[in-house]
């Protein structure tokens, strides 16, 4: 046991002053939190043993670089394969790669599935060599705010971690000032699904090395949002040897769109997020089989154009006076126009918006006209209407209307179209009358 200890010591868990040097079981949730502990107050950990998910914050572990570690007993090898541990967290503490290098290949032994670093500053270098030729049952790794040197030129000594990353699926690294992937590097992640990249410094030519050929040959979930990215063609390029991506967010980047762009997107993307990126106009090409496309929150003014596969649309948040055409659409579910300029939404679209499950069109200028008001009421009685009614639907004009919620505004037969109830009645009296006669 005392080898499990010192292994889960090795990963955080070092006395720091002025903070109770011990863990806490929360048996409910399976989750046990550990602050700083020391090799005095050791004993507290041996409480985890039973837990789901560790999560151990604060600590040095400088002075024990020259800790020895040596190869498992069969004893130590069968308690660390009983243990329930499926992620470790590891927060706010200072790593010795060299320190990280020999203690990772214990979790060959264990069934934690998930690894994450957050606020760690990653010192000096580590000798993989140990981890040449081995597996580990870790998928899912991810990096937030940590401090590392770059991964350019450390090519040669992730070769040795080249089996166990070949295996991984998932991998997050965030906040963490990434400025570029070396391509050999993302060769190695031959089984990887699923890339978060965001909250960095990602540049227009840093995607083209990164996802080079053979690259990220299985991945499909990519996510740049918050980064440097700014020509819409140049991330086009970037990505467009990712064959299997189906998502991609670039949301919170600032794109200029370039009317002159011939790249080709993946056919297989499906999912893509251009929230939140500055544009004035819907980019083009889009990729030809998308299924969802944000652009909420842009300065749209207008959008026109035609997918035959896309299922959801999201325009909140633009400078769109009109709804658009839902005819170009076909297969269409989901349509959200919140917070736009739009006053009306003309009859005949009214009845296409009709076959639509989720339609949202609150906080716009509306027009409670007959026809105003009348479309938006027919569409929430049939259910088409979802969050925000009837609250965030009010009238703009007319004057006698203004500020009223849409769903109060009368549009009986007789006010709206009087002809249509003038009409029958004469045609009922001249009836009357020749019968008479």
């Amino acid at each position: 046991m005392s080898v499990v200890v010192l292994l889960l010591l090795g990963l955080g868990l070092l006395e720091a002053e002025g903070r109770r040097n011990r863990c806490f079981f929360n048996r409910t949730q399976e989750y046990c939190m550990c602050y700083n502990l020391s090799e005095e107050t050791i004993g507290s950990i041996i409480q985890c043993l039973p837990a789901a998910v560790v999560e151990f914050q604060g600590g040095d572990l400088e002075k024990y670089i020259a800790f020895p570690i040596g190869d498992l007993d069969s004893s130590t090898i069968e308690t660390l394969g009983s243990l329930t541990i499926q992620k470790i967290i590891i927060g706010s503490v200072v790593v010795p790669e060299i320190l990280l290098a020999r203690v990772l290949r214990f979790f060959s032994y264990t069934h934690v599935q998930e690894l994450a670093f957050e606020s760690c500053i990653f010192q000096g270098t580590g000798n993989w060599s140990d981890m040449d030729g081995q597996n580990l049952p870790i998928r899912s790794l991810s990096f937030h705010n940590v401090t590392s040197a770059p991964l350019t030129g450390q090519e040669q000594a992730f070769s040795s971690l080249s089996r166990w990353l070949g295996t991984l699926e998932e991998l997050a690294v965030t906040s963490s000032r990434v400025t570029g992937l070396p391509c050999a590097i993302g060769r190695m992640f031959r089984a990887l699904r699923s890339l978060g990249l965001a909250q960095n410094s990602l540049g227009d030519g840093s995607l083209s090395p990164a996802f080079c050929q053979g690259a990220f040959p299985q991945l499909q979930e990519l996510s740049l949002h918050h980064n440097n990215l700014r020509s819409y063609h140049s991330v086009c390029e970037g990505v467009e040897l990712l064959s299997e991506l189906r998502r991609l967010d670039l949301s919170h980047n600032e794109l200029m769109a370039d009317p002159s762009s011939s790249c080709r997107w993946p056919a297989s993307l499906q999912h893509f997020n251009l929230s939140n990126t500055g544009l004035g106009e819907v980019p083009t090409p889009l990729p030809p089989s998308l299924e969802v496309l944000d652009m909420s929150h842009n300065h749209l003014h207008a959008v026109d154009i035609s997918l035959s596969s896309l299922k959801k649309l999201f325009l909140n948040q633009n400078l769109l006076q009109a709804a658009p055409s839902i005819r170009n659409y076909p297969v269409l579910d989901t349509l959200h126009l919140d917070n736009n300029s739009i006053t009306e939404l003309p009859r005949d679209e009214v009845k296409l918006l009709g076959r639509l499950q989720d339609v949202a069109v609150a906080d716009n200028p509306f027009d409670c006209s007959c026809s105003g008001a009348g479309g938006l009421q027919a569409l929430a009685a049939a259910g088409h209407l979802g969050q925000g009614w009837p609250g965030d639907y009010r009238c703009h004009s007319p004057a006698q209307y203004r500020g009223w919620p849409v769903a109060r505004v009368p549009v009986s037969v007789l006010r709206c179209d009087p002809a249509a109830v003038v009409a029958p009645v004469c045609v009922a009296l001249a009836l009357l009358g020749l019968a008479g006669a």
